[in-house]
């Protein structure tokens, strides 16, 4: 199940596991103007993990997903 929510600057998806136990933490992706977060919090720490993707890096993970095993260069007149 996921949600999606549109804020003043950013559009916010949340991910929520549903499989079989053990489940994992909700995955927050949050999509600005000039970057993507993800976040997910972790109960061993008391944490919340973040990452940050340039733009660019959230289009070639868009990409990767979709090609087998290898190595690419994407040619994006936007970069």
């Amino acid at each position: 199940m996921f949600s999606i929510e549109h804020e003043f600057d950013s559009t916010v998806v949340t991910l929520v596991d549903e499989g079989q136990a053990p489940l994992q933490e909700d995955v927050i992706v949050n999509g600005f103007e000039e970057c993507i977060t993800v976040e997910q919090y972790d109960p061993r720490t008391d944490k919340v993990n973040r990452i940050t993707l340039s733009m660019s890096q959230m289009r070639d993970l868009v990409a990767a997903v979709s090609l087998p095993e290898g190595v690419y260069a994407r040619t994006d007149p936007k970069d």
